[in-house]
């Protein structure tokens, strides 16, 4: 209790010994005061929207007080409640809200100042902080006079900026991974995928001084980087295979967009591009069918197909989530915080919000015919065999007829069979000719059969809009986000922080919104998208909230490092591939991940990026590495939903979930191609965080959960992947456990074991195949004792951490 006293006593006499020292010069205002109101108040108590009523804007608006009354006493700091709610208590004060307290230099000259008077010039209007991702975007000058330790050597500005950081806090970079390690992390962030131990070997003994830079150009030349990518972007996209809420009806031909964008990544759109045509493709001058599909991106929504709802109440609602997937996925910024009032934090206007809602509100949803070309070529063959056994009934037909038929009743009949004419007809064309010899009735069963099995001409009608030309919706302020409450009326518009809109005509469209997000001087789409990126080369981005570059996200830790990677990607055309190889060439992406790798390092968050980051792979690539190391996955690309088994018990919850599983190679397929029912989602994947596709996703949560150990060790899926794999070492290496082990390494983690975890595997090896032959008459499995050993080595092997983690 003493200690606290003196303590106490301490700080006190701190306080009053600052405010001696400075009682000595009277406070300045715009000198001492401003400051600490603009950096720390304003942002919540400002003219336009004053938290608790109360701004700190100006003289006149601080006298005035808020709904608290008066909070400051001139000449009386004791009677000041401003004073209270900033001065901490417990390590704690009431503002600023949810932010770190004033230091006690601001608070006491705070308190001098009431105590002088708290003179404010009546003529001085301060002025709320500008976000820092709303400051003009300008190519930084790259840091120069660097000495980073030789194994840290720039390769590219990107090393300068983080080697300038590490210098700045006294840190050590860690050292470059070693082969092994990078080819496995190249593999998962840009294919999602495991290398193949070939591919393994191969880059470890390729010394040519560029092998990491061909390596890396490989990748990004493979179609599966699509695939990964992809489901990058269908994060964002919200996208799923049903409509949601509780009649939740499939979507047939919603994998058209998906299709989409797995072409338009690996086709290297540029990001301006790829971001116009999905925004308003159908409005470009004579739109390609490919444009139009891509309008898909908003058509990902929820909708309600319940009998009886409030139809317009879920247009609306559509509307509203396709303002804020815009505002969110290109501008980082949360505009559905002002579509019931003005934004709490950021300076948006609820009348900005529905201007935006009004670029939307006329675009109808229709479908486009999409058959591709391979649907087209899988009907060519299965013609080909439905149409042999046609002519063969033809045949046999014929040969029961009365007399010989003449041309005109043959063509007739072939007509029907050709599916040119009605096959109701054929009871009628037939019976005419037929006789009474036996076998007549079965002829004739088998070709009606077989015309009811004549493959189907596909027909692909891809969801996408379609601007409104005639009876065009107005647009109004929705009060209190009600729709039937309508305010004052609105026409398109963008918010007034940023950049004029530059429409081609009278009224803007979307068209012109989708430009207007690529002007030159719009500096949030730039840094959003790149920052984008980094986050998934890193595992989090140079802004942690990828969402929200508002006033409530999180700054970058290398603010000049993200804007020279945003004037970059646009000084690349906005090429993804451009950008992401000058990432992954850096030293800085190269670096090991390994959290002892600098021995005595004092930074364990590694903000400053001194090492690179070690994270659990995405849920896709959960299932993805299995099906790779076994030697299962079926790697065509694109094309419609697959189906892996599920137990029952989840197929019979709802009236609307049907479940056909997937026949033969089909079901092991890569996961981004498994059919997303938005109330019943692939559990597997749910258990890994795979995001539920309701409202767009811009990062993925990372959890560790006992049930996700659980998944791993018996789900059907993951145990065929494991007595695949097993059997297959058995049968290669069948009198070398040893060079098995090896292998079963080389396949999950792209390494060998060492001297320790093979002499651990041997020995349990060793004891598995006793436990094995003491079973085997009692087995059911039908394993023979030393495959059953092997597998539950391969089972050992693929639930280390290890295998699922991207290091």
């Amino acid at each position: 209790m003493f200690a606290t006293h003196c303590s106490l006593i301490t700080c006190c006499g701190l306080l009053v010994a600052t405010s001696v020292s400075q009682a000595a010069t009277p406070v300045d205002f715009q000198r001492d005061v401003a400051p600490i109101l603009q950096n720390h108040c304003l942002s919540c108590h400002n003219d336009r929207q004053p938290r608790g009523e109360l701004s700190l804007q100006s003289r006149t608006a601080l006298v005035t007080g808020g709904a608290s009354g008066v909070v400051i006493e001139p000449h009386d700091p004791e009677s000041s409640y401003f004073l209270d709610l900033v001065t901490p208590a417990g390590g704690t004060a009431e503002m600023p809200k949810g932010k770190p307290p004033l230091s006690n230099d601001e608070i006491a000259t705070l308190r001098l100042w009431i105590e002088q008077g708290a003179d404010w010039p009546a003529d001085l209007t301060l002025e709320p902080p500008t976000l820092w991702s709303l400051e003009p975007l300008t190519r930084p000058a790259v840091p120069a006079d660097l000495s980073p330790p030789p194994e840290f050597p720039i390769n590219n500005p990107i090393d300068a900026f983080i080697a300038r950081g590490h210098q700045e806090a006294g840190l050590d970079p860690a050292p470059v991974s070693d082969r092994r390690t990078l080819i496995r992390r190249l593999y998962l962030d840009l294919l999602g995928l495991l290398p193949t131990p070939a591919a393994v070997e191969s880059f470890v003994s390729d010394r040519r001084p560029d092998a990491y830079e061909r390596l890396v150009d490989e990748l990004l030349d493979s179609p599966h980087f699509g695939e990964q990518w992809g489901r990058h972007w269908l994060d964002l996209a919200r996208y799923a295979d049903s409509s949601g809420y509780l009649g939740d009806s499939l979507r047939p031909h919603v994998w058209i967009y998906r299709e989409w964008v797995i072409n338009a990544i690996n086709n290297d759109q540029p990001f301006d591009d790829f971001t116009i045509d999905q925004l308003a493709g159908d409005l470009r001058h004579n739109p390609t069918r490919e444009q139009k599909i891509a309008t898909g991106f908003h058509r990902n929504t929820l909708r309600n197909t319940e009998a009886g709802v409030d139809l317009e109440l879920y247009r609306t609602k559509e509307i509203v989530d396709r303002v804020n997937t815009t505002g969110m996925v290109w501008l980082g910024l949360t505009l559905g915080c002002a579509e019931c009032h003005d934004h709490k934090n950021d300076p948006i206007a609820q009348t900005e919000f529905y201007e935006l809602y009004s670029f939307f509100n006329n675009a109808d949803e229709t479908t486009v015919r999409a058959t591709q070309l391979w649907e087209i070529k899988q009907h060519a063959k299965a013609m080909e065999v439905w149409q042999p056994e046609r002519d063969t009934l033809l045949a046999d037909l014929q040969r029961y007829e009365r007399d010989p038929l003449d041309e005109k009743q043959s063509e007739e009949i072939a007509k029907i069979l050709r599916g040119e004419a009605k096959s109701s007809s054929l009871n009628s064309v037939v019976d005419s000719y037929r006789t009474d010899e036996p076998g007549w009735a079965e002829i004739k069963q088998r070709v009606e059969s077989h015309l009811s099995q004549k493959p189907v001409v596909p027909v692909t009608n891809a969801p996408i809009f379609s601007e409104r030309t005639k009876d065009r919706r107005e647009t109004f302020v929705h009060i209190r986000g009600v729709y039937t409450r309508q305010g004052e009326k609105v026409t398109p518009d963008t918010p007034a922080i940023l950049p004029k809109l530059q429409p081609r005509d009278e009224i803007p469209d979307r068209l012109d919104l989708a430009r207007w997000l690529f002007q030159a001087d719009n500096p949030l789409p730039p840094r959003v998208a790149a920052n984008r990126i980094w986050q998934h080369l890193f595992g989090q981005g140079l802004v942690a909230t990828p969402n929200d570059f508002g006033s409530q996200g999180s700054k970058p830790i290398y603010p000049e490092l993200l804007d020279w990677l945003a004037t970059e990607y646009r000084r690349l055309g906005w090429s993804r591939k451009a950008l992401i190889h000058t990432i992954v060439t850096s030293s800085t992406y190269r670096m090991s991940s390994a959290v002892n790798s600098v021995p005595g390092q004092r930074e364990l968050h590694n903000q400053r990026l001194w090492r690179q980051n070690s994270y659990r792979v995405p849920a896709e690539t959960v299932r993805d590495v299995h099906l790779t190391a076994a030697g299962l996955l079926t790697r065509t690309i694109g094309r419609k939903g697959i189906r892996p088994p599920l137990p029952s018990f989840v197929t019979e919850v709802g009236r609307s979930v049907k479940w056909p599983v997937s026949e033969g190679d089909e079901k092991y397929r890569r996961s981004l191609y498994i059919v997303f029912k938005r109330t019943v989602p692939f559990p597997m994947l749910m258990t890994f965080d795979a995001p539920d596709s309701t409202v767009s996703c811009s990062r993925r949560e990372r959890s560790n959960t006992p049930l996700q150990a659980l998944t791993l060790l018996n789900d059907p899926m993951f145990y065929e992947c494991a007595q695949v794999l097993g059997r297959r070492m058995q049968a290669e290496h069948p009198d070398h456990v040893d060079a098995a082990i090896d292998a079963l390494y080389l396949h999950c983690l792209a390494r060998r074991p060492t001297p320790t975890e093979r002499n651990t595997l041997i020995t349990a090896h060793s004891d598995l195949l006793r436990l094995a032959n003491d079973e085997h008459d009692s087995n059911s499995s039908g394993h023979s004792p030393e495959d059953a050993a092997m597998i539950a080595l391969a089972r050992i092997v693929m639930n280390l951490d290890e295998f699922i983690t991207r290091d």
